[in-house]
């Protein structure tokens, strides 16, 4: 008797969960700036469409090799920010995954900074951010928008918040990738530089660490204006950079974030820090 009633229950419970689950759309738009139709991923909560409140929101950017789709086909987003919204240790958001890259990184661009024939840095701030916060109801300031990623997107993240530090309240930084060594052959003109080598020399020029160590007085007091959090397993071939970043932004007094866990550079660790990273971000949303 008592097995069949707890078996109502949860039969019971099954809409009431189901019915607080939100749901990821696929959007584009036509971009002046790059010269291309640029898709997205947009997870909208529980009652966006019968809801006419402003969201907050964030920017989950993906890695090299990756596109706009990898944080919901393989990360699983979607589970994630169901659960932690459901059981109210993430505020309800709208989190928008933008496409930066394709998966053959030789010969197709790839990257969240400006380099020859692919200013995406501008395109992110001047084209992405104002169409979708305007179309998906974001509250569009700095106080409800944050900022997150994994590896390339993870040092996006990091150098966004660094470089516009008025329009995020957090970074979440997953596996970052912060610097590059270009190796010895970097400046040989007989050397082939394919769309690769533009990627890593974007990263290199746009260095997180170089940013802190030549960064003025007025710069680094706007970076005490971010929360900032650097996660990264202890096995990453990356985790040195993190490991720096923190050291370098210490000595500046600027407040951060590092916790190094169990992992490597794979999604089973970037699953498992989307579990907190939404719940930071909306701890230092506007209430």
């Amino acid at each position: 008797m008592k097995r069949f009633f707890y078996l109502s229950l949860l039969l019971a419970l099954v809409p009431a969960l189901s019915a607080r689950a939100g749901k990821v759309v696929t959007d584009s738009l036509q971009s002046k700036i790059l010269g291309a139709q640029v898709k997205y991923n947009v997870y909208l909560p529980d009652g966006f469409d019968k809801s006419e409140q402003l969201y907050p929101v964030v920017y989950l950017l993906h890695g090299l090799y990756g596109t706009y789709e990898d944080w919901e086909k393989t990360g699983r987003m979607k589970l994630v920010a169901d659960e932690l919204i459901s059981s109210g240790e993430a505020s309800q958001m709208v989190i928008i995954m933008p496409n930066a890259g394709h998966p053959d990184v030789r010969n197709e661009w790839n990257g969240y900074f400006n380099m020859p024939g692919w200013n995406y840095e501008d395109f992110f701030f001047q084209e992405l951010i104002p169409t979708a916060e305007k179309k998906y109801r974001i509250v569009g300031d700095k106080g409800h928008r944050a900022i997150m990623g994994l590896s390339m997107g993870g040092g996006g993240s990091t150098v966004y918040s660094q470089r516009h530090p008025d329009m995020f309240s957090s970074c979440y930084a997953m596996s970052a990738w912060l610097d590059q060594d270009l190796g010895p052959n970097a400046d040989n003109p007989d050397v082939k530089k394919d769309k690769f080598y533009y990627t890593c020399k974007a990263v290199r020029e746009h260095s997180a660490l170089d940013f802190v160590d030549n960064a003025d007085e007025a710069t680094l007091e706007a970076l005490k204006g971010v929360k900032w959090f650097f996660d990264c397993g202890d096995d990453d071939p990356l985790v040195r950079l993190s490991f720096e970043l923190h050291m370098k932004m210490k000595a500046k007094r600027i407040k951060d974030e590092l916790r190094v866990r169990d992992g490597v550079h794979n999604w089973e660790y970037w699953h498992n820090a989307l579990r907190l990273a939404l719940p930071f971000a909306s701890r230092n949303f506007d209430r």
